[in-house]
Order: structure tokens, then sequence, then C-alpha cells
């Protein structure tokens, strides 16, 4: 190659993930299946109450066990001298005290690990697990969110917030006022948390979990054993599935290490489906009341939105449900507030889509009755109050692309043969709903670095810590440099993942492309400038790279940038759109519904890679689809656990559940926000989607349902 010629333009196409042939032929490696030399296997032993404390924990039977290596519980636990400075708090959406494992003997939530079994092999530590007995000391639990609306607190990271006038909407000519709740959803990804790790010595750990944040889990296990944050050594390749979940640390992994510690030896530690609800977070249940007025004419003139959400005693976890509030819709007046019930129960954390996914679903549901209370059409209404600004900062949008969204969603629906009086429309016998949401979500860009290097033969090799939790984002970063360097994106690898390359954010927020595809395209800038002045040429030009290789005996050149973002957050809000039309079908005396259209359609700034984003958009609307009408963790009181802790009686879609989904992208770029005009594009066509399956659920059968899931019972 003498010179280069661009073969492709590689953003924007809907090119194949670079990782999917491992994946569907089985050789991509997942945390739990890297085996090494006299390899162990953890299992953990959970609490069978609620709250109290441990009083004996008889284990002499598990431990005379056939291959079993250690019982380790608070009695023998190595010591975790980094517990003190509790570092998984400075995530700024928890606050308080993380769970310490095997720290004292306190309960304080159903599921809670108390001792954990290391043995040979797996069946080995699964029986000395079941020999194992404990007693306890119950005190009165609660969890349940309704009977303690009392304890109710100010989170200690206060989301209240006022703009215009206290209880606008009070003299609206009219108003709605109503309550709205949200379920207690679990991630239930298709591969169990698990985590492998081993000990080099005392000061070098090797560890590879399922984790959406390499970076973040090898300065936190630094900071818990006061290791060189070098000396932890991260991998998570591949991992198959998250939503949020693996977003932090938890218990499993910090087992682990601790076994490994234990035992000497390296020790695989694999999470059985009904700890996966109660050891790695979940979305907690939500109350909203929500009040909003309007004009005779349809301006809304006041919001005030007030929610409590559930979270564990020891720690508070604090969503982000009422920022869709706070943005949406061109209103002067608008008041939040936001209170916690500390329960008995795990420490809860994102979910696709995370706080704004519950706090929409009472926004774009509010809006509905808003519309059917003013006789006007629930677009036209959204079309009227859209916002040519962001008033909650203040701040013109760095891009905002919503009302395209709109008309275009509406024209391929069909939303003008709807037939607005609800209970109007059949199919058969079958009763037929239309109804529709707009959703907003932050779309931001973070500090990240990466590394590309361009080899003698013309093999390019990008190095990036990003975890790829299934978007394909280590396919869209090979696209973005090889345009930034003018070469066939063929010629481009990715090595990702892992804590020893340059570093990258956690991938969760929408930020992925945004901050780590500008370091990517960042690094193939410097690089070509680094062939420039080699050859004494100007970087703009198409430049002969092997050549200028050969002529200086160079098998490589390589280069590291690290990308931070300017002021553009201080000058422009940056945010995504949606907006979804969801079709539904109610039987009328069964009640059963189905989903029989979507149309989505995204305002995520340009769009890198189609068919993977694409993918994502399914992703959400099933998602969705699984958040209205089936999903529900469902808490017997009485014992403060779940009756539900499988995947036989947690419903979530299948197959038979989705319709066709229609989905289009506004694909514009963003000028403010990256270099590569991306937006947030992961969590964006989830939020409100519930509010639109609601909307047409009372569009067909008159009824309105403000609980979510949408069950027939509550039809009925």
């Amino acid at each position: 190659m003498s010179e280069n010629k661009l073969l492709v333009n590689a953003v924007g196409q809907p090119l194949n993930r670079i990782e999917g042939n491992e994946k569907v032929t089985g050789k991509a490696k997942y945390a739990a299946e890297y085996y090494f030399k006299d390899i162990a296997y953890g299992v953990l032993v959970t609490s069978t109450i609620t709250k109290g404390n441990i009083v004996e924990i008889i284990s002499k039977a598990a431990e005379k066990s056939d291959g079993v290596l250690a019982v380790i519980s608070h009695l023998n636990a190595p010591k975790v001298p980094g517990y003190e400075k509790n570092p998984a708090s400075a995530l700024p959406i928890f606050s308080g005290k993380e769970f310490k494992l095997f720290q004292n003997d306190e309960i304080y939530f159903d599921h809670q690990p108390v001792a954990m079994v290391i043995a040979n092999s797996l069946e080995q530590a699964r029986f000395a697990a079941s020999l194992i007995k404990i007693k306890y000391k119950k005190t009165t639990h609660q969890t349940d969110i309704h009977q303690n609306l009392d304890e109710a607190v100010t989170p200690d990271k206060p989301a209240d917030y006022l703009r215009g006038k206290v209880d606008a909407c009070k003299n609206s000519s009219v108003k709605i006022e109503q309550e709205y709740q949200t379920s207690l959803q679990v991630h239930n990804p298709m591969e169990p948390h698990a985590a492998t790790a081993y000990w080099e010595g005392d000061d070098k750990l090797f560890i590879f979990n399922k984790t959406q944040a390499v970076k973040t889990t090898q300065q936190q296990f630094a900071q818990y054993f006061k290791l060189k944050p070098e000396n932890v050594q991260v991998q998570a390749p591949y991992v198959g599935g998250a939503f949020g979940s693996s977003s932090r640390m938890w218990p499993h992994e910090m087992a682990a290490v601790m076994a490994a510690k234990k035992v000497k030896r390296p020790v695989k530690v694999v999470l059985e489906r009904s700890q996966v609800f109660n050891l790695v977070g979940y979305r907690p249940y939500s109350l909203q009341k929500y009040t909003i007025g309007a004009t005779a004419d349809g301006l809304i003139t006041g919001i005030k939105q007030e929610a409590f959400g559930s979270t564990s005693r020891y720690e508070q976890f604090i969503e982000r449900i009422m920022e869709p509030t706070k943005s949406m819709y061109n209103c002067a007046n608008v008041q939040t507030t936001y209170k916690l019930i500390p329960l008995d129960v795990s420490t809860p954390c994102p979910a696709r889509g995370p706080g704004e996914t519950s706090g929409s679903f009472a926004m774009e549901s509010a809006i509905d009755e808003l519309a059917y209370a003013l006789k006007m059409d629930p677009l036209d209404l959204r079309l009227k109050n859209f916002s040519d600004t962001d008033l909650f900062n203040n701040l013109p949008w760095s891009s905002n692309y919503l009302l395209e969204c709109y008309h275009l969603g509406a024209e391929k629906f069909g939303w003008q043969k709807r037939n607005s009086m609800p209970r109007s429309m059949q199919n058969g016998e079958m009763l037929v709903g239309m109804g529709m949401s707009a959703g907003i979500y932050k779309a931001e860009r973070v500090p990240a670095s990466a590394g590309i290097t361009m080899f003698a033969d013309g093999k390019v090799l990008i190095r990036s810590s990003v975890a790829d939790t299934g978007p394909g984002s280590a396919t869209i970063l090979t696209q973005i440099a090889a345009d930034a360097l003018g070469i066939d994106v063929k010629s481009i690898s990715i090595k990702w993942a892992n804590s020893a390359y340059p570093f990258a954010p956690p991938q969760f927020g929408s930020h992925t492309t945004a901050s780590t595809g500008s370091a990517v395209h960042a690094a193939a800038l410097a690089l070509k400038e680094k062939f420039a002045e080699l050859d004494n040429s100007h970087p703009s030009e198409s430049l002969p790279y092997l050549d200028i290789l050969k002529k200086y005996g160079l098998p490589e050149l390589a280069a590291i940038t690290e990308s931070n973002p300017g002021d553009e957050n201080k000058k422009y809000s940056g945010k995504s759109f949606c907006a979804n039309f969801v079709e539904v079908e109610v039987h009328p005396l069964t009640c059963e519904i189905r989903v029989t259209r979507v149309v989505s359609v995204i305002d995520a700034g340009k769009i890198i890679n189609h068919k993977t984003a694409h993918s994502q958009i399914l992703g959400s609307v099933t998602w969705g689809i699984g958040i209205a009408l089936m999903e529900n963790g469902v808490v017997d009181h009485r014992f403060g656990r779940y009756v539900n802790n499988n995947l036989a009686e947690y419903y979530v879609p299948v197959n038979a559940d989705i319709p066709a989904i229609d989905v289009h992208f506004i694909d514009k770029s963003d000028e403010y926000i990256d270099p590569i005009g991306a937006k947030g594009l992961g969590e964006i066509a989830l939020i409100g989607f519930t509010a639109a399956v609601a909307n047409a659920v009372y569009h067909a059968t008159g009824k309105r349902i403000r609980q979510l899931p949408i069950t027939a019972d509550k039809l009925l």
C-alpha cells in the first residue's frame, strides 16, 4: 500500500459486530469461563432472615466435606483495609455506607451473603454449602414502601427543584392530579454475574469479571487492599448483558477476591439466578404524585411532581426520576420533590434507562390525561408545548430534533387515522388503542483516553479499557478510527475491556460513543499528525503511511491521547430525544393485552452504525414492553423476600410478545457535544415508552391504569 485509498466511508455504515463471530460460535470467554491450574469454586450461603443478627454458624460438617478448602464468614474473613474509606460511595448516585462483605454479624436484607464455601469443584462447594446451619436473632423488618411513607427522608444529595411559582397549577383552567406507581424490576441478564480472581503474592491481583467498568473495578480493589492500581489487572472482554447491574462492585466480586486470598488459589464465584435478584441491584419501586395544569387552549402553566423511591438502610441510591420533568416542556413553573424510603432491602441501582424511565411514565401519562381533559390531540398538546430551550438550566439545546421525531413518527405510524374517542376502534373482536409519548435523556461527554498503533503491514490496532456490554461499541470505535485516518475499516482491530489499556469511562449513562469515541478520534488525528511531522507534510493530506514507515525503518507508529470535554456543557444543554407511537389490541372479555405495532423515532445525533443502533432500539422497546405489561418483582412483606426470584415466574417478554418495530433515526450531527456529532443512544428509546403503552391501553379500553405493570386483573 503506497498510499491510502479510502475504501469505505465507515461511519454510518451498518457493519457487523467485530466480535459477533466469537459470540455466536462460542469462542467468546465470559467471566465464568476462565480456567486456571488448581482453580477452586466459591459458593455463597445467604441469609434466611431479612433483618437481625447471626448468633452462631455451624460449619464443621461443611469443613470436613470432601474437597472443601475453607469456609469463610465474618468470623475468619481476610481483612479488607480499604473498607474504612468506603470507595464505592464515590459514585454520585450512591451515598452512605456500602455493604461490606463478611465484616460483622448484622443482617441487612434477605439473601444477604453470610458465609462462603470454597472447594475443589462446584458440586463439592454446593453440597458443603447445604450443610451449613446458621442460628439468627430476628428483629422486625420493613420492606413495603406503602407502609413506610412516614419514614421518608430527603436524600443526602437533594434533588428538589423549583422554577417559577410554587403550586402554580393550583388555579389552572384545566388540571390533572394523579398518582402513578412503578414496580420493582430486576435486570435478569442472560449471563449470571460472575468473577474469577487470583493473587500473585500479596500485592498483585487479577480479576476476570462481569463489569461495565474495568477501570472502576481496578481503582476500587486497589483502594480496598491498598495496592498500586497497576498491580490490579481487570478484564471483561465479553459481558452477556448488564443494563446497570454491573455498574459497580457487588459482593460476589469481593467474595472471589477474598477466597483467592484465603486459599492462595484462583477462585471462581458465580451467582445463582435467585441471588441475581438480591445481590446486583434492581430498579426500585417508585410512587409519584403528578399535578399538571394548563390554559383552556392547552398551554401548560404549571407542573408539580412529588416522588418517593425505595432504598436500603445502609446506603442511598439516588435516582434521576425528576429529570424529564425539569426540561421536557415549555413550562415556566415547575416544582419537584424527591424523598427516599429506607427499607430492609439491598441497595438498588440504575436499570437501563435509569430513573428517567420511572419518572417519564408519570410525566407522559399525565400529559395524555391532560390532552383528554382539554379534548385535544395528545400530539398537538406536545407540539404546542415544545421547548425551544432547556429552561432547567436556561441554556440553548446543543441540538434538538424532537419536532422532527413527532412528525416523522406520526406519519409512519398513521396517527391521523386514530379516532380520538376511547374504545372506538376495533380489529375483529379486539379493541384497538393508539398511544404515544416523548422521551428526553442526557447526552454528555466525559474524559476518556485511547491508543492507536499502525504497523508496517498496514494493520491498525486500537487499545481502550472500554467495556462492551452488547451495544457494539468495539465495532463503532473501529469505524470512527477508519474515517479519521482515511483508511479501510477492515484494516483496523481493537483490544478492549482490559484495565491495562488507556482509560475509558464506565459503559453506562449513554456516553460511551461521545466520550471514548472522541478519544479514538483524537488518537487517530494525533497519529496522523505524527506521520505528517515525520514526512514534513500537512496532516490533512492523504498520507502514504506505509511508505513513511518504510522510509524511516519503523515497524510501527503509535499515539495515545486524552480527550476531554470543553466548556460546551456550560453553553449548551445536551439531550437526546425520542417519540414513541404504540398500538395495542385488548380482548374485551379476558383483557389480554398485545402490543401490535411500534414506531420509534430517535434524535441521537450522528448514527455511527445503523445496524448496532437499530438493535439498541429493538432492545429498549422489548424492555419497555416488559416493564409496561409484565415485569414485577413480587415481595412477600411478611418475610421480606421475593416469591418470584426465577425466570419462570418473573415474567419477561419472549419473541411472541414482540411485534414489528419500525425504527427511524433523525441522524443529524450535534455540532457541540463532541467532534464526531454523536449523542447518547443506549437509554433514550426506553424513556417514556411505558407511558405510550399505557396511553394506548386507555385509548383501547377507556380505563386508565396508573400502576405498572398493566395486567389483566387491573383492567378487569
